[in-house]
């Protein structure tokens, strides 16, 4: 099991994930979207592809560009296409 929690929240929890480059990918339907929007970072990893960047927002607290998946992730990086990691120098705790 694994679980995601910024400020005493649970971002995320499943007993399904991948681990890659170091971070915990979630499955995104085990990720509470409704604490997620469309944040404002721009990244292109060489061989996963273009990422998408989101900001944790709980209340009026928000923490920019926490969280990050790759929608359209190029074949070598297929494996991830549907999931969500989190930042952990940003305060996000990572548990599994």
């Amino acid at each position: 099991m694994a679980k995601a929690t910024w400020n005493g929240t649970t971002i995320a929890e499943s007993d399904r994930y991948i681990l890659c480059e170091g971070s915990v990918y979630f499955p995104s339907k085990t990720v509470h979207d409704e604490y997620l929007r469309l944040g404002s970072r721009q990244y292109t990893c060489p061989w996963k592809g273009e990422a998408a960047y989101y900001d944790i927002v709980l209340g009026e607290r928000v923490n920019e560009n926490a969280a990050w998946s790759y929608p359209e992730p190029r074949p070598a990086a297929a494996q991830i296409r549907g999931y969500v990691a989190f930042d952990l120098s940003k305060g996000v705790a990572v548990e599994r």
